[in-house]
C-alpha cells in the first residue's frame, strides 16, 4: 500500500490530534498565524532538524504546512530522501483559512509580515525596476541586473526552488519569533 504525499484540509482537520504539524514557513510568517500546535521548522533549516523530525515521525504522522503548499511539497520530498514519511497540506494555510478554520497566533501583538511569495515578488520587481532605471539614467550595463533577476526567476520556476526566498528568509524580520512551538 502506498501512502499519499498530500492531504486535503477536510481530511487533515479531524486528524490534528494524531498528526505532528510542521510549518516550514519563515519564523516571521509563522508568527502571523499557524495551525494549532504547529512546530516551526523553516525549510532552509529542515536538513539540520532531520533527527528531531525522525523522532516525531516515529510517534505519529507528520503534516507539513506552508502558505500555499509549494514549500511543504518540497519539504515532504526532502524528508523522504531521509526516510521520513510526511504529508503536505494541499493549499497550505490559505486553504485552511478558506475552509473556515482558525489559525493560532502567538501571545503578544501580531506583526504584519508579508508572505514569502509576496516578499520575493516585491524584491524581484524592485531590482528589475532599479536595473532599468539605472540603465536609462546612469549606464546601460545596469540593465544586466534586470536580466539576472529574469534568469533567476526562470531558474526558480524550472527547478522549483527559490534562492531569493532562502535569502529573504534569513533577514531579521523573517527570523524573529522563531521557536519550536508557538
Amino acid at each position: 500500500m502506498t501512502v499519499p504525499l498530500a492531504i486535503e484540509v477536510a481530511e487533515a482537520q479531524p486528524r490534528l490530534g494524531e498528526l505532528t504539524v510542521v510549518d516550514v514557513r519563515a519564523p516571521g510568517e509563522f508568527a502571523t498565524g499557524h495551525l494549532p500546535d504547529a512546530l516551526n521548522v523553516p525549510l532552509d533549516r529542515l536538513e539540520r532538524s532531520v533527527p528531531d523530525l525522525r523522532e516525531a515521525a516515529a510517534r505519529g504522522p507528520l503534516l507539513v504546512v506552508c502558505a500555499s503548499g509549494g514549500r511543504s511539497e518540497s519539504a515532504v520530498t526532502e524528508l523522504a530522501v531521509h526516510g521520513i514519511a510526511a504529508l503536505s497540506l494541499t493549499g497550505g494555510t490559505r486553504a485552511w483559512v478558506a475552509a473556515g478554520h482558525r489559525l493560532e497566533h502567538p501571545e503578544g501583538p501580531v506583526r504584519a509580515v508579508w508572505a514569502m511569495e509576496r516578499q520575493v515578488r516585491f524584491t524581484a520587481g524592485g531590482v528589475v525596476l532599479l536595473g532599468l532605471l539605472l540603465g536609462l539614467f546612469v549606464h546601460p550595463a545596469f540593465q544586466l541586473l534586470s536580466g539576472a533577476i529574469g534568469a533567476g526567476l526562470v531558474f526558480s520556476a524550472v527547478t522549483n526552488t527559490c534562492g531569493l526566498a532562502v535569502l529573504l528568509g534569513r533577514l531579521p524580520f523573517n527570523r524573529r519569533g522563531a521557536g519550536s512551538r508557538a
